[in-house]
């Protein structure tokens, strides 16, 4: 079966909010992806390798794959002014989300999936009572401290998100080793975008990483690359994010092998996405299997 994603947008309030999916006739559940900055959701389907890509891999399992431009990227950049609030960002992809499930069945519910900048999203949205709704949760690339090399490293050419490094040695902070990833695709060109102008000013939401993890109550996935460049790595890195999410029933931690940061992208991709439908299908079982107790509530839209 040919599951070519295709690319199509949502408006909501006057706002157009863009994506690629890839569809299935029944899906097992709907994997809604948020990329990280710089890029769009052309991060989740790595060009001229479909093997690579999360759109193509999941919907093969059996998954509809929704990857959103996050609001102020793609068609919503021209509204960036209109998006500073973090609230507003929740409010936005909740209702892009609720229209898009109304055009198909979406299985055992929705699975959150978010890289980098992307996590910052995608925690506000599970920690709110909406998010009890959602499958489970998986974060990449983020972190509460930077990478000491990277602290180090970024220190001469100023402090962090003032003033970035040249465009050069900002590809090898942010990627890690070229070797980890295919030549076109290293340092991001083919899927660069615009980042809104309130992304910098979001970097300070670390600050509030704690106060929002502590409230997230769905199963929580956090990986890293052996090869992360920007965040602390290993095991105390791992560990310190783990302990946030008190009240999540289950966290998972690991390092992907033979990853830089940018996880989806590298030669490891297709390892790291089963890594993550596999996660996203224990947490479907989980769900089929809840006490009626544990009061979980459905996704809004059309029930498959």
């Amino acid at each position: 079966m040919n599951h070519s994603p295709t690319v199509d947008a949502v408006e909501i309030d006057g706002i157009p909010l863009s994506y690629r999916a890839s569809r299935v006739h029944q899906p097992r559940a709907v994997v809604l992806a948020l990329h990280g900055g710089g890029t769009d959701s052309s991060y989740f389907d790595c060009p001229g390798r479909p093997r690579l890509s999360l759109l193509h891999t999941g919907a093969a399992l059996g998954f509809t794959v929704i990857a959103l431009d996050r609001p102020g990227y793609g068609a919503s950049h021209a509204h960036q002014e209109k998006l500073t609030d973090p609230a507003r960002r929740v409010e936005l992809t909740y209702a892009a989300l609720d229209q898009l499930l109304t055009s198909g069945p979406y299985g055992a519910g929705v699975f959150l999936m978010a890289h980098s900048a992307g996590s910052e999203l995608a925690i506000r949205m599970a920690a709110e009572q909406r998010g009890t709704a959602l499958l489970g949760l998986e974060i990449a690339g983020t972190g509460r401290q930077h990478h000491p090399r990277f602290t180090a490293r970024w220190a001469e050419h100023g402090e962090i998100g003032v003033r970035r490094p040249a465009r050069r040695r900002m590809r090898d902070l942010l990627w890690g080793p070229s070797r980890l990833y295919p030549p076109d695709v290293f340092g991001g060109t083919a899927i660069s975008a615009t980042s809104p102008a309130y992304e910098f000013e979001a970097r300070d939401w670390v600050r509030e990483f704690a106060e929002l993890a502590a409230r997230v109550r769905i199963p929580v996935q956090y990986t890293l690359g052996d090869h992360e460049a920007v965040w602390r790595p290993g095991p105390p890195g791992l560990a310190e994010i783990a302990a946030l999410f008190t009240a999540s029933p289950r966290v998972r931690l690991g390092e992907q092998p033979d990853s830089g940061h940018n996880l989806s992208l590298g030669y490891a991709a297709r390892a790291y996405h089963l890594r993550v439908l596999s996660f996203a299908e224990e947490c479907a079982v989980r769900r089929e299997n809840a006490d009626p107790a544990e009061g979980v509530h459905e996704p809004q839209g059309r029930a498959g």
